[in-house]
């Protein structure tokens, strides 16, 4: 009896490791760090360096899609979204910062959207008209109407190098936006005035500016709204 016994708990538990049950299912915090980091080493099609970065294995991004900040803004939710893309230079070079922020501050959850594919495309043609080359998602667009107080207009540059009011809003990689009660209440892209260039190397300056900007953006969330931001 205990011979069967032991011969039926040992196919049970083959088959439980051979259907992959016995494996842990990848935390949302790995799956960051691996997409961010899965691009160290590596060059740009035009030959550049893409910044290396290292991401801890416990930082506090969760996957959202646009629509599911769509939600939340509308269920009058508190919360922060960092927009951005794995190969955005700009958002490789606030990103740490952003983490080292988000740890002082003991913020243990930050949405991501992945901003890249979503947005549309607006060009300036001959004739020197806004044309779309590519629409955006529907999500997409609901989010510039819910974030429209936060964000900035969008403007083209024509072939004389001027400048060409898209009369449409935009979310840029990087934006990090505090939310409270459904509300925008502050954005910014985290980037310091002193970098030109997304490459650069980051100077002590750099990453003090990105710390305080980013910093101000995420106090918001334990600020009452009506001083948030103030000061920064």
């Amino acid at each position: 009896m205990k011979k069967k016994l032991f011969v039926l708990l040992s196919i049970v538990l083959s088959l439980f490791l051979f259907t992959g049950c016995g494996k842990k299912e990848e935390t949302d915090a790995q799956k960051f760090k691996k997409e961010y980091e899965s691009v160290n080493g590596t060059k740009t099609s035009s030959g550049k360096d893409i910044r290396n970065i290292e991401i801890p294995e416990d930082n506090p991004f969760i996957y959202k899609e646009a629509g599911d900040i769509v939600e939340l803004l509308e269920a009058g939710e508190t919360f922060a979204v960092y927009f951005g893309y794995n190969t955005c230079p700009w958002c490789r070079s606030v990103l740490p910062t952003l983490v080292e922020v988000l740890d002082d501050l003991d913020i243990n959850k930050i949405y991501y959207v992945d901003i890249h594919d979503i947005r549309d495309t607006l060009e300036v043609n001959e004739d020197g008209e806004v044309v779309t080359s590519k629409k955006g998602s529907d999500d997409y667009y609901k989010l510039l109407e819910l974030l429209d107080s936060v964000l900035e207009d969008y403007s083209l540059t024509n072939s004389k190098g001027k400048e060409v009011d898209t009369k449409e809003k935009r979310i840029y990689a990087p934006n990090v936006v505090s939310v409270i009660d459904g509300k925008p209440q502050k954005l910014d892209t985290g980037i310091s005035d002193e970098q030109t260039d997304g490459y650069m190397e980051l100077t002590d300056s750099i990453k003090k500016d990105m710390y305080d900007k980013l910093k101000c953006v995420l106090e918001c969330l334990e600020d009452e709204p009506e001083k948030c931001g103030i000061g920064c």
